[in-house]
């Protein structure tokens, strides 16, 4: 019985684990029929879902190597088929550059590198060795797309606005980062459980940032948005989106979109107001003036 009761809590936490993923990878989809109906890919970028698919293909390498990680081959499995899928679409409407771009990064990142890593630790490592050698690159590789999100964090901090950090994606982020760390600790696994430690705090930081700005920097955002909006202009580039990764410890990450308020509107509404309050006091003055 007690042998069974930690490979059972193992599962449990692998199923959620592997539900929530699930959803993670399915929430670009708005970004992807965005860009299938107006048949561009504006201004998002392919880079995050190339990583998402090399992370997917990691970790999915390490759990066949392992006889006890089925649930890892499950959401990567998945995981690999949405974002090969993903890439695809955004070959097919990216501009030539983009395009050429995106086959350069697949070409080296997911079939030139995970080729090398793939070669070396198959013909030079044996046994456990290979295992480990492998769960720490996976390690690495979660560990060092924590810089995304870490970014995000900045710009809350400078702006004391969550405009770019909802609360549902952060929401996630700590409960993916939480199944997967139980995952991993009752799988006695800690190249599993490792990475997920650090989403658990950064998913932690992110709401008790959430609960600091939730009201407050919206001149900040106003300002900070026409300084990108003046730069975009001079590079050529429409600002009309705003890219967010999220980051998956367990099986790559994720890009969401999220819609930036055009500064030169707001002003424009402010104005509209102004002159509209401006006009309604002028008929007040000229209705007391009017004689009984």
């Amino acid at each position: 019985m007690t042998t069974n009761h930690p490979s059972s809590l193992a599962f449990t936490f692998g199923i959620l684990g592997n539900v929530i993923s699930f959803l993670v990878y399915l929430a670009p989809l708005p970004t992807f029929y965005r860009i299938y109906k107006k048949k561009t890919t504006e201004g998002f970028q392919s880079l995050p879902y190339l990583v998402a698919l090399f992370s997917c293909m990691l970790w999915l390498y390490y759990a066949f190597l392992k006889t006890d990680a089925v649930l890892l081959i499950t959401i990567n499995s998945v995981g690999c088929v949405i974002e090969i899928i993903y890439i695809t679409i955004f070959i097919i409407y990216a501009t030539n550059d983009a395009r050429k771009l995106t086959v350069k990064l697949f070409a080296g990142m997911n079939m030139g590198l995970f080729g090398v890593i793939l070669f070396v630790t198959h013909f030079a490592l044996n046994g456990i060795l290979r295992v480990q050698v492998l769960g720490w690159i996976c390690v690495s590789i979660s560990v060092t797309v924590f810089a995304a999100p870490l970014s995000i964090v900045a710009q809350v901090i400078r702006t004391k606005s969550v405009q770019f950090m909802p609360f549902n994606l952060s929401f996630f982020l700590t409960l993916s980062a939480v199944m997967w760390f139980a995952y991993g600790l009752f799988l006695r696994d800690i190249c599993i459980a490792l990475p997920n430690v650090l989403g658990f705090a950064l998913g932690v930081l992110q709401m008790l940032l959430y609960a600091i700005y939730r009201n407050g920097g919206g001149d900040v955002v106003v300002k900070t948005q026409e300084k990108e909006k003046e730069k975009e202009k001079e590079k050529g580039l429409d600002l009309g989106i705003k890219n967010i990764l999220v980051v998956n410890p367990l099986g790559g990450c994720e890009v969401f979109p999220i819609p930036i308020v055009d500064a030169a509107k707001c002003v424009n509404i402010v104005v509209n107001d102004d002159v509209n309050d401006q006009q309604l006091q002028q008929d007040q003055k000229n209705h007391h003036k009017s004689p009984v």
